[in-house]
């Protein structure tokens, strides 16, 4: 098959681009629509739905946790069986997964709705945004299973040589996303409510797109007639564990700074966070896109036991990685200000605090790279052990330890700086980990 001549091939900058370049755009792509969602919502409703949008993320990244951990962690199983020429049950083993992120799905949705209210008085909001994280939380977990699809079949897609399919759903879908923010919120006038429902109907077009084309025997990766695979499924568990650990404890990092910017500067600072994480975002999207689109790769040649291209394959990714990190560097410190007028005017207290605050973060991009490749490697290389540790305390404990002692020693600035010396602190244990595994 085409998909698995790919994978054949040399490893080249060239070949490897081929993978990394469509799964790129499509980060970087989702990204931007997620910030142009942030802006029709700033500047449509105000700066307290932005802030009521970062306040409803911890239960989002909860409720998809699950999810990311069988997509990120499947991909990886089904692909090394793929290497090993077992293509029936690796072809099972999707199927399964598949049924059991639906049946997850339909479970996070229900505890959603009955723990939502609960979590938002346990934060003392004004009634306003109290309102308004109600409104856009009850909305958006009506597609939870599209969107847990979303996020299988974009990474299946990947795994089964579709890179651009998948790019090109991504990017219709996000441009659905972003007209029908500007639609239902500024022509119907549904508020924040329509710019959940938007983002969710966004999502269903890779969705719809996914279940057409896993459904055609023909291509590499398809749906059979289902099989239980328990042991499929623990080990898949346990190899994306890393990357639900980092679902999760994004979600409660982000609750961890939504509550210390409530007590330091108000619900101004939370939306400045919300902005800062926004940029962020984008930026780091570019190391999401290329783990992404080389993991499959990398399982490959680890089922075939080709080593040779396993080992090159890695020198030039962190070759390409580091140049991605000093350029990213350098775009979000000359263009902080330009970023943070799209979401607040320079008259806007929020913006001075987000100004100050991006300029103080960006400096955790030059680290962010290498964590996120590094954990990507080890689930490719079906190391989720290693790839737990990494994920785990690169995304919960050394962040919050420095929020903790940070903001107490320095106030604000302690929070902006939380995320630079986070990372700084991942990266030590990257290098600890790559050279314990090293001949492995």
């Amino acid at each position: 098959m085409q998909s698995e001549n790919t994978y054949n091939q040399p490893v080249t900058l060239r070949n490897i681009m081929k993978f990394a370049i469509p799964t790129i755009i499509m980060t970087v792509f989702m990204s931007f629509y997620t910030m142009v969602d942030g802006l029709f919502v700033s500047n449509l409703i105000g700066t307290d739905a932005l802030s009521a949008v970062n306040l409803t993320a911890p239960i989002i990244a909860l409720v998809t946790a699950i999810s990311t951990m069988l997509a990120t962690g499947g991909s990886a199983v089904i692909m090394k069986k793929m290497g090993e020429q077992k293509t029936r049950e690796a072809n099972e083993d999707f199927t399964f997964l598949i049924i059991v992120n639906v049946i997850v799905g339909l479970i996070m949705s229900i505890l959603g709705y009955l723990l939502m209210d609960t979590i938002f008085e346990s934060m003392t909001l004004s009634p306003k945004v109290f309102s308004y994280c109600q409104l856009y939380l009850s909305r958006y977990l009506i597609f939870t299973i599209p969107i847990l699809l979303m996020n299988n079949f974009t990474l299946y897609m990947i795994a089964a040589g579709k890179s651009a399919l998948s790019m090109t759903c991504s990017i219709v879908g996000g441009i659905l996303n972003m007209v029908l923010d500007y639609v239902l919120i500024a022509v119907f006038d549904m508020g924040i409510a329509g710019a959940a429902i938007a983002t969710g109907l966004g999502n269903c077009v890779t969705a719809v797109v996914g279940i057409a084309v896993f459904s055609n025997k023909n291509h590499m990766l398809h749906f059979v007639k289902p099989v239980s695979h328990p042991k499929t499924l623990l080990y898949a568990a346990s190899n994306g564990s890393s990357e639900m650990a980092t679902a999760l404890v994004t979600g409660i990092v982000t609750m961890m700074f939504n509550w210390t910017m409530l007590k330091y500067v108000g619900e101004n600072g939370v939306a400045a966070i919300t902005i800062i994480m926004y940029v962020l975002m984008f930026a780091t999207s570019l190391y999401t896109g290329y783990s992404y689109g080389i993991a499959p790769m990398i399982s490959f040649y680890y089922g075939e036991q080709n080593y040779e291209k396993l080992n090159k394959l890695v020198r030039m990714s962190l070759k390409i990685i580091s140049i991605i990190s000093v350029v990213t560097l350098l775009v979000s410190l000359v263009a902080t200000k330009p970023l943070v007028s799209v979401f607040a005017r320079p008259d806007n207290p929020v913006y001075g605090l987000a100004v100050t605050g991006n300029r103080i973060c960006s400096f955790a991009l030059i680290f962010i790279g290498f964590n996120v490749f590094t954990s990507g490697m080890f689930t490719a290389l079906s190391n989720g052990l290693a790839s737990a540790i990494l994920a785990f305390s690169r995304s919960f404990v050394f962040m919050v330890i420095a929020m903790l002692i940070l903001p107490a020693i320095l106030g604000v600035t302690g929070v902006w700086l939380a995320t630079p010396v986070a990372e700084f602190a991942a990266i030590c244990l990257s290098i600890t980990m790559l050279i314990k595994y090293r001949k492995k």
